[in-house]
């Protein structure tokens, strides 16, 4: 029930947009352009959702001129390889999980301390505001131009071990975690052995036992069939990861001015379908992870996570500058 009516939204979505004036009709001429567009994660993933989105978007505003060809399953490489690759104009664009750009803007790392966000409303208010758009300013900094937030989503635990229903349950377990100091930390002041491995890494790991689990969202769980190595997932919610349609200066630099609009608009617009997907999408995974035998702890002591992690805001706060203040400022 949850995919048709999401499909009938989506059908109802691009019906609305035909009906528009579209901005195809006045796209002046140019030549014809091919970008590739990379992820990391299954056709069944949010991440490709938004990018197949943002593709036919583009096509339809350009007139054809301008082709997004999608590159998923981390055919091009893994996320800070496509970042580099980006950067040197050899991989065009991409949508990226927040954590591995933050190794490029430190910054960004303020989105993902852990419990910042209360909810996705509140971590859209941030994002789509005016601390997200100097955020994704920085990013010219460094050879990269951010288009959108789009979602990786709240982040929950999973292991193969035991349940986890409070901090002392997760001593001592082997956690993957993205390479990102603030997911490292976060995981060892929980008391884990953080072990920072790109996601195509992990998924061997995990299959060979050499790591007891990971933390991601939902819809990652469910897209790569972790009820087969995790049998244990606990709801912590305990970060909230942005992800960003990105392209590298190079390929942003070669293009018109009016194919960089569209480039744009089309982003922001398939940001915010990905979004309305994983929210309509989440509870279905959910209970069919359940019916594959996947026990879901739903009830563990947040409190008690809550207070093992305040270590990571002692160290970091100071190191994003006023940024941690103001999304405070603004959440309250």
């Amino acid at each position: 029930m949850f995919r048709r009516s999401f499909l009938a939204t989506a059908l109802g979505t691009t019906l609305a947009l035909a009906s528009l004036p579209a901005a195809a009709a006045d796209f002046p001429e140019m030549d014809p352009v091919t970008l590739r567009l990379a992820h990391v994660v299954t056709e069944q993933d949010g991440f490709h959702v938004a990018a197949m989105k943002f593709r036919d978007l583009v096509a339809e505003r350009t007139n054809g001129a301008v082709t997004i060809e999608l590159y998923p399953n981390a055919s091009l490489g893994d996320e800070r390889t496509l970042l580099e690759g980006m950067q040197i104009g050899s991989i065009d664009m991409g949508v990226i999980t927040n954590g591995p750009v933050a190794n490029f803007v430190e910054e960004m790392a303020v989105f993902e301390l852990p419990f910042l966000f209360p909810s996705r409303e509140a971590a859209y208010g941030v994002l789509d505001g005016e601390i997200g758009q100097e955020l994704l300013d920085r990013l010219q900094d460094v050879n990269l131009k951010g288009l959108a937030y789009a979602e990786r989503g709240f982040r929950n635990l999973t292991n193969s071990q035991h349940p986890v229903a409070s901090p002392a349950d997760i001593d001592g377990l082997r956690i993957r975690v993205m390479e990102n100091p603030v997911y490292i930390d976060t995981f060892r002041d929980l008391g884990a052995n953080a072990i920072p491995m790109a996601w195509t890494e992990a998924l061997t790991a995990m299959q060979q036992g050499t790591i007891d689990g990971q933390e991601n969202p939902v819809g990652v769980v469910y897209s790569f069939k972790l009820d087969e190595t995790q049998k244990y997932m606990t709801m912590t919610r305990h970060t909230y990861a942005p992800a960003i349609f990105v392209i590298g200066m190079p390929s942003w630099k070669k293009l018109p001015e009016a194919a960089q609009e569209v480039l744009l608009s089309s982003a922001r617009e398939a940001a915010q379908f990905e979004r309305d997907y994983n929210a309509e999408m989440e509870a279905t995974q959910l209970e069919e992870l359940k019916a594959k035998g996947m026990e879901v702890i739903e009830d563990a002591d947040l409190a008690a996570f809550k207070e093992k992690i305040a270590p990571v805001y002692e160290k970091y706060g100071e190191a994003f500058g006023d940024y941690l203040d103001r999304i405070n400022a603004e959440l309250d």
